[in-house]
């Protein structure tokens, strides 16, 4: 009897194992050093914990290694996956992958689209309106100009640039318009295009357009996101334009503002448009977990907005957005 009572065991292990094993869920971004995807990858934690899952936290640099970061999440049995492709062309591949093996996909921050350059239908996404942020970096800019009297005509407008990812062009193209619609002239308007959308490659294309445009003594700085603002700000300190001559605002309000905002003495990053990383990471992992466990299909598009965040009300504005 107890014999037999050993053999029921035995076979009963790889079920009850099999039984243990965890959901797990990918969470892919194209740049895992940025504090942006940081603060995803944090609450995507958090979402796990808080609903059951194991995060896959893979950074995907290049289109090869993303397909190799599918591959690899199914071959971990995975259910699906967040993701932030290196580029939003890749959008047919990783579809045609994720269908291949069976994975849900959800898109944030950018939003994937087909060769034509159209959004992907069957990929939900969340994401924020570009142009929309973008109008906010304006406005905060514009009312900052005045608080301070500075001369619109006078003001010479740096637009870090990052054309080629259409969230980029949008966020830019917003805050440019905001400001000519205000009365600033379009020729103040002086492009500077980024190899890449970090700190160093802002510094690089901010420095040249100093370079050119020295007639300008006064300047206002915006970029894609927090890093492109801050580069362009380091850039001006390296020709002598210090905070009370450069008025910059980034986008993300990631820990590259923080450090700004918590320096002894203000910089020219006056600010920036908070969006909030918990509900990228935290809400499309869940997206993701509830959709392939529990059939619960997430919204085609879900749009999230920003508040202005500056030196003087981080901390009110954190305590608001659960940071």
């Amino acid at each position: 009897m107890q014999r037999r009572a050993f053999t029921l065991a035995a076979l009963a292990t790889p079920f009850a194992l099999q039984a243990a094993e965890p959901v797990k869920v990918g969470f892919l971004v194209k740049q895992a050093e940025e504090p942006w995807f940081q603060d995803e990858w944090k609450f995507a934690e958090q979402a796990a914990k808080d609903k059951g899952f194991t995060l896959v936290k893979i950074g995907v640099p290049n289109g090869e290694k993303t397909l190799a970061a599918i591959d690899n999440l199914a071959a971990q049995k995975a259910v699906g996956f967040v993701i932030c492709a290196p580029d939003v062309k890749l959008g047919l591949a990783i579809n045609r992958a994720a269908k291949r093996h069976k994975l849900k996909v959800i898109s944030v921050d950018d939003q994937l689209v087909d060769g034509a350059g159209k959004p992907i239908a069957d990929i939900p996404h969340m994401g924020i309106s570009g142009y929309e942020i973008g109008k906010q970096v304006g406005a905060g800019l514009l009312a900052e100009i005045k608080a301070r009297g500075w001369k619109l005509d006078e003001v010479g407008v740096l637009r870090v640039a990052y054309d080629q990812l259409p969230t980029g062009r949008e966020r830019t193209m917003g805050a440019a318009d905001a400001l000519k619609a205000a009365g600033v002239p379009a020729a103040n308007i002086v492009d500077a295009p980024q190899a890449k959308t970090d700190t160093e490659s802002a510094f690089n294309a901010a420095n040249i357009a100093f370079t050119k445009n020295a007639k300008f003594k006064k300047w206002v700085a915006f970029g894609l996101n927090d890093e492109a603002a801050l580069g362009a700000v380091r850039a001006g300190e390296g020709r002598g334009i210090k905070a009370d001559a450069m008025l910059a605002i980034g986008i993300g309000g990631s820990q590259t503002a923080l450090n700004e905002f918590t320096k002894p003495t203000a910089t020219g990053f006056f600010g920036t448009v908070l969006i909030s990383p918990k509900r990228h990471g935290y809400e499309t992992a869940t997206m993701v977990f509830e959709w392939a466990t529990q059939g619960k299909q997430p919204p085609a598009v879900t749009l999230t907005s920003g508040v202005l965040m500056t030196r003087q009300n981080q901390a009110d504005i954190r305590k608001q957005m659960g940071l």
